[in-house]
């Protein structure tokens, strides 16, 4: 199992997050609610959550019970997929299909079960961003009767994205004014409302760069609180335009390259490409599955190879930089599709020491300022994935075999000495190279 393959120790702990304040007035007036400043944004692990698959009742109540259990993976922001009613129209049951901007579906639960969930998140000390789809409707949703508020063909007939088979949603034509002014007031009322701390943009390359940068500066000026803007984009672009982070697709196509045989070099190059485009206190969420992965391609352990290659893979997208994100599911080893369209509960008892290895895991990236900050110092070969992270002189080792055999890396140079196995806490001293079992990890540490 991979906890036997896990070398980690926790060696001390940190708060990321400053006390939060509960308190709400009833009135429809921004309140701060969060931390008066946000943390740096290197001290990030995001947490997506399925409403339908995440508890038996696929509710929002369900997800404020295991507000401890997403806490226990050292997660510090909570991404909801959307809350809202659902279009009936040529409806395909997606979440992604919204029929009110301002309502919670009675499938999830009342406004006031939307508001217990994020105080209840916010006492853990932990954010909660809204996932926002703006570049579509449904076709029941009241702005249909503005017809020039979306998108028509030559007939003067709505359309539903072009390129795309979505056909239970209209798409949405930002050349109007007034549209723009509506969808940037429904997102203001969730933060006046219920006090959310910011919103991940769906399909946000989809949705002129103009109104994103129109929008997340209206809702700033507007809000007395810090709030975090995350694209599901890749487009640099969206970045210049007021979010904070964008969508590392071409990390994860990378990892799953390196998989399925591809060299363990190529990592670092893409890292470092991606890394180099991103200005100054911004980045980019990593990750080895979502919602849209797990549904429609894979789970990490199909995708991978099984648990511990699946683990492996989570551990490198971890340390090597960004935002983790772990999808609800992922910690216990989910095997099958996780659908979002329908209603198919996670069984949070599989795998046992599978979560067990990522709470570990987990505690100690948040514990150890070098393991998310700091230079990359890479010492990989075709197989194994091998990197130094260095900050104010303590040093971190990461090596991760991604192949279903045993091969051996170079130990990287000063750790030929002293170096501490994170597992026990001893102190050792290696060789010129180290062998690592089919997709084995290990994590060492070392301080100058």
């Amino acid at each position: 199992m991979v906890v036997n393959r896990a070398h980690i120790i926790i060696l001390f702990c940190a708060t990321l997050w400053l006390p939060l304040d509960s308190c709400r007035k009833d009135d429809p007036t921004p309140v701060p609610n969060a931390p008066t400043a946000f943390p740096e944004i290197a001290d990030l692990v995001f947490y997506e959550v399925n409403l339908r698959a995440f508890s038996a009742n696929g509710d929002l109540e369900g997800v404020e019970q295991k507000l401890d259990h997403i806490a226990a993976l050292g997660v510090n922001a909570i991404w909801l997929m959307p809350i809202h009613p659902i279009g009936t129209i040529n409806s395909v049951n997606s979440p992604y299909s919204v029929r009110d901007y301002k309502a919670v579906s009675s499938e999830y639960g009342t406004m006031d079960d939307f508001v217990s969930l994020v105080d209840a998140a916010h006492e853990r000390e932990m954010i909660v961003v809204m996932d926002w789809v703006a570049n579509h409707t449904a076709w029941d949703h009241p702005w249909i009767e503005n017809t020039e508020w979306y998108t028509q063909d030559a007939s003067g007939n709505i359309i539903h994205p072009t390129g795309t088979n979505w056909q239970d949603v209209a798409d949405l034509n930002y050349s109007s004014s007034p549209m723009r002014e509506a969808m940037i007031d429904a997102m203001q009322f969730w933060i006046d409302m219920a006090e959310i701390d910011g919103f991940r943009c769906d399909a946000a390359d989809w949705v002129p760069t103009g109104f994103w940068d129109q929008a997340i500066t209206a809702i700033r000026s507007a809000s007395d609180k810090p709030l975090l803007f995350l694209a599901e984009g890749a487009d640099e672009g969206l970045l210049d335009a007021g979010f904070d982070v964008n969508f590392g697709w071409n990390w994860y196509d990378g990892i799953k390259n390196v998989y399925n045989g591809g060299s363990a070099l190529s990592l670092i190059g893409i890292h470092e490409s991606q890394m180099a485009e991103i200005p100054e206190n911004k980045t980019q969420l990593r990750f080895t599955t979502n919602h849209d992965e797990s549904a429609w391609d894979a789970t990490p352990i199909a995708l991978f190879g099984g648990l511990d290659a699946a683990f492996g893979a989570q551990v490198i997208t971890t340390f090597m930089g960004g935002i983790p994100l772990i999808y609800g599911c992922q910690e216990v080893g989910q095997s099958s599709n996780v659908p979002f369209f329908s209603q198919v509960p996670i069984n949070w008892t599989q795998n046992p020491d599978f979560l067990q290895s990522y709470q570990s895991m987990m505690a100690f990236y948040g514990s150890h300022p070098e393991a998310r900050k700091g230079n990359i110092s890479d010492a990989s070969n075709g197989a194994i994935v091998s990197f130094v992270r260095e900050y104010e002189g303590r040093q971190l080792w990461v090596a991760v075999n991604c192949r279903d055999q045993t091969y051996s890396v170079n130990v990287p140079v000063g750790w030929q000495e002293e170096w501490a196995d994170a597992m026990t806490g001893e102190l050792h001293t290696a060789g010129a190279t180290r062998e690592l079992g089919p997709f084995e990890w290990s994590i060492w540490v070392q301080e100058n």
